[in-house]
């Protein structure tokens, strides 16, 4: 047994943090998986999952800890947590690769927010988590890259590696006092599912323009709102690339084209985010690629 991680565990738990086993030196859950499962223990009335056995009972955790040095994982959706994950371009195995912590910092200076002060931690690998009250009676998924890049979240199916555990890349390090925030607002809005729109024909505002570029956006919008699943990001990014040429001929305001492509996004079951995020980048591509109309 490792005491410093006997500790851990136990000073997660003392902030109301529901924590489970890590195997020794690794990222990885410690407790058997379902095939391997006896039926016998925790798992009599069937196989209970590392989220369904983290726990804030000491005996329990001494128990465990006093058999191998575990590294210490942190549940978050049975915590309450909601935990910011800010990535660098090492883990994400390209120097190329956004840093985290920047595209966050851009992301909160565009929304007019502060950085949050929140209970942080460096990992392994020099990225930094923060750590976010969830609030009551909201059931958030994990997200990738909803934020912004090279930025995800754990919340319900995830977990992360508490402070002072080891891996062979090095020691998770608590940056301040274990005092986790609530959820911003702001942050909540772009976590939280879209809600499902009605069903319906897309209305497009009505606006001076040429009508061979508001005929292509309403065929446009039509064919992202008919996107199938796993293409709909794709299908946006498309689309709105195709109508950014009107944009760049003055045939249509880049305000209207953003505002009927995000409808149609969301309308599929895109994040607020994610719609923003992809608009921009495809309506920006468009205009700098723009031909002009003659030779369009």
């Amino acid at each position: 047994m490792s005491e410093h991680l006997l500790r851990a565990a136990l000073d997660a738990t003392a902030c109301g943090w529901r924590v489970f086993p890590l195997r020794p030196g690794t990222k990885r859950p410690a407790l058997h998986g379902e095939k391997a499962c006896t039926g016998t223990g925790p798992c009599v009335g069937g196989h209970r999952k590392w989220e369904q056995r983290a726990t804030t009972d000491p005996d329990r955790i001494r128990a465990a800890w006093t058999r191998a040095p575990f590294n210490v994982g942190i549940a978050t959706g049975p915590s309450g947590l909601v935990v910011v994950d800010l990535d660098t371009p090492e883990h994400k195995g390209s120097s190329d690769a956004p840093d985290g912590a920047a595209t966050f910092g851009a992301l909160c200076e565009r929304t007019g927010h502060a950085v949050p002060t929140t209970y942080r931690t460096r990992t392994a690998s020099g990225g930094t988590h923060l750590y976010f009250l969830a609030p009551d009676g909201v059931r958030l998924p994990n997200t990738a890259g909803t934020v912004a890049d090279s930025v995800d979240t754990r919340a319900w199916g995830g977990y992360v590696v508490a402070a002072d555990s080891i891996t062979p890349a090095g020691r998770y390090e608590a940056l301040s006092a274990p005092v986790a925030a609530p959820l911003p607002g702001w942050l909540l809005s772009i976590l939280r599912p879209a809600p499902a729109r009605p069903a319906g024909p897309l209305r497009l505002p009505a606006v001076d323009g040429n009508r061979a570029a508001m005929a292509a956006l309403e065929a446009e919008c039509a064919t992202v709102a008919a996107a199938p699943d796993g293409l709909r990001n794709t299908t946006l990014n498309r689309s709105a690339f195709k109508v950014g040429r009107f944009i760049a001929w003055g045939d249509l305001p880049r305000n209207v084209a953003e505002d009927a492509f995000q409808a149609a996004g969301e309308s599929v079951g895109l994040t607020a985010a994610e719609c923003r995020t992809t608009i921009r980048s495809a309506l920006d591509s468009s205009l700098r690629t723009a031909r002009p109309r003659e030779a369009a």
